[in-house]
C-alpha cells in the first residue's frame, strides 16, 4: 500500500492565525493553495497555484517578457550594485597567434572591477561570420581562461596566457569544442571601470 503525507490544513481564517515552525508547510482550504511558514510570520507566505501566476503584460499563463519590466527597475538594481558611472573600455581586436601570451596595454589610471575577452573571428570559422564576437572558448583543456591583469610604468596590462596550447570555441552550430586556426581569430579585451 502507498504511503500518504498529510500536511497541516485549515481556512484561510485559521492559516492567517497560525505561526508554522521554520520551513513548515500548510495547506489553505479556501485559496486551495499552500502557505510557507519561517517561524516568526503570522499566516506564513501564501504561493500562488499556477492558474494565478501573471505574465508581465497582465495575460494569465503567459511567458514572463523582461522587455516589460521598466527602466526604473534596471537602473535602481544598477545603482544598487556598481558604482555610478560605469565606463567600459574595449580595445582593436589583437590577434590570436601560436606565442606564450597576447598582451594589451591600457592607457588608463581607472582601476577595473571586472575585464571581459571575447574571441572576434577575421575569417569565417567554426560556424562564424567575419565579426562575430565569441566567449565561448578556450585554449588546450582550459575553458573560459581569465586575463591575467596588473599595472606597471607602461600602463594598465591585460595579458591572456595561451602558451602552446590550441584554441578552440564552441562551434556555432552545434557548441561543441572545435579547434580553430590562430589567425582566423584575434582576442579584444574590455575593462569594466
Amino acid at each position: 500500500m502507498a504511503r500518504v503525507l498529510q500536511i497541516r490544513r485549515g481556512s484561510s481564517a485559521q492559516n492567517n492565525n497560525f505561526t508554522g515552525m521554520p520551513g513548515e508547510i500548510t495547506f489553505d482550504t479556501d485559496t486551495k493553495t499552500l502557505r510557507v511558514h519561517d517561524g516568526v510570520l503570522l499566516g506564513g507566505y501564501p504561493l500562488a497555484r499556477a492558474d494565478q501566476v501573471t505574465s508581465g503584460d497582465g495575460a494569465s499563463g503567459g511567458a514572463f517578457d523582461i522587455n516589460s519590466v521598466p527602466d526604473e527597475f534596471w537602473a535602481a538594481k544598477i545603482a544598487q550594485f556598481a558604482a555610478a558611472p560605469i565606463t567600459s573600455i574595449t580595445h582593436d581586436p589583437v590577434p590570436v597567434r601560436a606565442t606564450a601570451y597576447v598582451d594589451y596595454i591600457f592607457d588608463t589610471d581607472k582601476t577595473p572591477f571586472h575585464v571581459g575577452c571575447a574571441l572576434v573571428c577575421q575569417t569565417p570559422d567554426a560556424g562564424y561570420s567575419v565579426g562575430d564576437s565569441v566567449r565561448a572558448f578556450g585554449f588546450g583543456s582550459r575553458c573560459a581562461p581569465a586575463p591575467n591583469v596588473f599595472r606597471d610604468a607602461s600602463g594598465l596590462h591585460v595579458r591572456m596566457m595561451i602558451g602552446s596550447q590550441t584554441p578552440w570555441v564552441a562551434h556555432h552550430d552545434t557548441g561543441v569544442a572545435t579547434n580553430i586556426t590562430a589567425g582566423r581569430w584575434s582576442i579584444q579585451f574590455r575593462l569594466y571601470c
